[in-house]
């Protein structure tokens, strides 16, 4: 999440104070990000150092407004023409639990995965009604307003949070297939399966096992 250029994007509409930018900010992001007001301040003060913004008067209550400068216009322009570098993706916490899971002794990976399939299914269910709730928000039609920007961009949130956990409930899902093939596998060979991967009793085939986590928060929230 580049706060910097939130900020800078927040600022090209027309001057604004510091609990302000928090307030459009958070408003166009459902909250999904949350800033403090010193972290505004602080992103200010460094925008201001490297001539992208600067302090221009005061409103009728005292507050110092920030404006935009040319500079700042064009990193703007050139943020939202670069693609967001992937190369060096941001560390995700499950991915590394998981690996560090594997043969850890005294941990039982399949649990591990269906406690967190758990925690992204009702996640998931939560993004959709909030998405009902925003797309209903927007129905009516007539004239486009700042609140229905605002809408808009918080729908577009949303649905990639959605996008996202239900990206998470496959790649648990093929988790868990890839442990029970690896058990078989193990089991057929005669060797003892690692503890990470070894299961009580025989091991179903993936066909057997509980229904996705795509497929169950899909059937909670009636979506198809």
């Amino acid at each position: 999440m580049s706060i910097r250029h939130g900020l800078l994007a927040l600022l090209e509409r027309g001057p604004r104070y510091g609990s302000q930018l928090r307030t459009e900010f958070e408003a166009r992001t459902g909250s999904t990000w949350p800033l403090n007001v010193g972290q505004v301040y602080t992103t200010l003060n460094r925008l201001e150092r490297d001539g992208l913004v600067a302090q221009e008067g005061e409103d009728a209550a005292g507050h110092a407004l920030y404006v935009i400068t040319d500079p700042g216009r064009e990193e703007l322009r050139t943020w939202y023409e670069r693609p967001v570098d992937r190369t060096s993706p941001a560390r995700d916490e499950l991915a590394i639990k998981l690996a560090m899971a594997v043969g850890a002794p005294g941990v039982d990976l399949r649990a591990v995965i269906q406690a967190q399939r758990h925690h992204t299914v009702k996640a998931m269910q939560d993004y959709t009604r909030l998405k009902a709730r925003a797309l209903g928000a927007l129905e009516g039609g007539g004239a486009v307003s700042a609140r229905d920007r605002d809408d808009v961009a918080w729908l577009l949130v949303l649905e990639q949070l959605i996008f996202q956990t239900e990206a998470e409930a496959r790649w648990l899902d093929h988790c868990e297939a890839r442990l029970i093939r690896l058990a078989a596998a193990v089991a057929d060979a005669g060797a003892e399966p690692p503890a990470s991967a070894a299961a009580p009793g025989p091991v179903p085939p993936p066909a057997a096992q509980a229904p996705s986590a795509t497929r169950q928060a899909r059937a909670s929230s009636g979506r198809t």
